[in-house]
């Protein structure tokens, strides 16, 4: 049976739309900012944007600290796209929306995808406010975005997940928080569908599992650009303590709290990966 692209005619509609409101662009990077990552975009030189919902086939976001913006920066003359804003499993909406951006990153071009989010730290070593570089992941959620028919035909039906997150690029991340004197933590983010936090039960078999972390995003957008052949990098700002080690309630508020404590750090770590790897 033949595998039909399913998504390239939404990406090609889409990719003429941009063009009519840009012209002609190039980036060669994009960077999807997850939970409290969004305003490091004011640290962006030179950018326009377009609200998702004025664009063909893209949908509005509707989780608080997702503003839902299309950006296009410019750093050192390169362009960078930034998508201001993701969608969740947990939002029922099809896993269609979640790998959009990761899609439309390949079809214009980008070899490198730097993916963000705001976790729940398990491991001893980690505190509120660090930054976390995720070398692997456990795919929890309760569904696979691979599954059914192949959206694009880069993407195998069985793609390798040996190495999803590019060692390379976790090697430059690290060398810069070094000369900035920004501890970066690596370790394995666990993926859940959510949108409940887990239970003190359910955070000591993940940590048994070898979880240093646990959120509710990211994994998909990885898988996709891993099977595309992109280079992943993927950073997680621990946004709180998980349950069972926290002393208090978890709540999104967390999340905006552990933000504003760690955006100094996110903005250089991101501002300086960008300017080198471009």
């Amino acid at each position: 049976m033949e595998i039909k692209p399913t998504e390239i005619p939404k990406l090609e509609k889409i990719h003429r739309f941009l063009t009519s409101h840009w012209g002609e662009f190039n980036p060669k990077i994009s960077l999807i900012c997850g939970s409290g990552w969004g305003e490091i975009v004011n640290a962006l030189p030179s950018s326009q944007f377009l609200n998702y919902t004025d664009i063909p086939g893209m949908a509005g976001t509707a989780v608080k600290g997702h503003e839902g913006k299309l950006i296009l920066a410019n750093i050192n003359d390169s362009q960078v796209l930034v998508f201001q804003g993701r969608h969740h499993f947990y939002e029922g909406i099809g896993w269609g929306p979640i790998r959009l951006p990761v899609l439309l990153s390949h079809y214009l071009g980008i070899r490198n995808v730097i993916l963000t989010n705001a976790a729940g730290g398990l491991s001893s070593h980690l505190k509120v406010g660090d930054i976390m570089v995720i070398n692997d992941h456990i795919n929890l959620m309760p569904d696979n975005p691979l599954r059914g028919e192949v959206a694009h035909p880069s993407i195998p039906r069985f793609p390798d997940q040996t190495q999803v997150y590019d060692p390379t690029l976790i090697k430059k991340v690290v060398e810069i928080g070094e000369s900035q004197g920004i501890s970066i933590h690596q370790g394995v983010y666990l993926a859940l569908s959510g949108p409940a936090f887990e239970t003190p039960a359910e955070i000591r078999a993940f940590a048994k599992l070898g979880a240093d972390a646990v959120g509710m995003s990211t994994v998909p957008e990885a898988m996709i650009a891993n099977a595309l052949g992109m280079k992943v990098l993927a950073l997680s700002c621990i946004s709180n303590l998980a349950a069972g080690i926290s002393e208090h309630k978890l709540s999104h508020e967390d999340v905006e709290s552990a933000a504003k404590l760690a955006l100094p750090k996110m903005n250089t770590l991101v501002h300086q990966f960008i300017s080198e790897c471009n």
